[in-house]
C-alpha cells in the first residue's frame, strides 16, 4: 500500500529547486520527513536547507515525526527574513 501526497514549495525554496508543486508516492506509514529525504535525493539543492525547512501538513504546522495519509498537502517553507 502507498501513500500519495502532494508537496508545496514556497519563496526561495521554489525558486532554488526550479519547481513550486510535486506529487510524491510513498510507502504507508511515511512521514513528513521521509517525504523531504525523498525529496532531497531528487532535488540536492534541497539537502542543505533541510534542517531550516518549516514542515505544514493540510494547512497546519506539524513536527517531521508526523505520518502522512493519502491525499495530505505537505507544505515546505524556508526560513523567511525581513524588515
Amino acid at each position: 500500500m502507498t501513500t500519495r501526497i502532494k508537496v508545496l514549495m514556497f519563496a526561495s525554496l521554489a525558486d532554488r529547486l526550479g519547481v513550486r508543486e510535486v506529487a510524491l508516492e510513498l510507502p504507508a506509514g511515511a512521514t513528513a520527513e521521509d517525504a523531504v529525504r525523498d525529496l532531497a535525493e531528487r532535488y540536492p539543492a534541497l539537502e542543505p536547507l533541510r534542517d531550516t525547512l518549516a514542515v505544514a501538513v493540510n494547512l497546519d504546522y506539524v513536527a517531521a515525526g508526523r505520518e502522512l495519509a493519502d491525499g495530505d498537502e505537505l507544505a515546505l517553507i524556508p526560513p523567511v527574513s525581513g524588515g
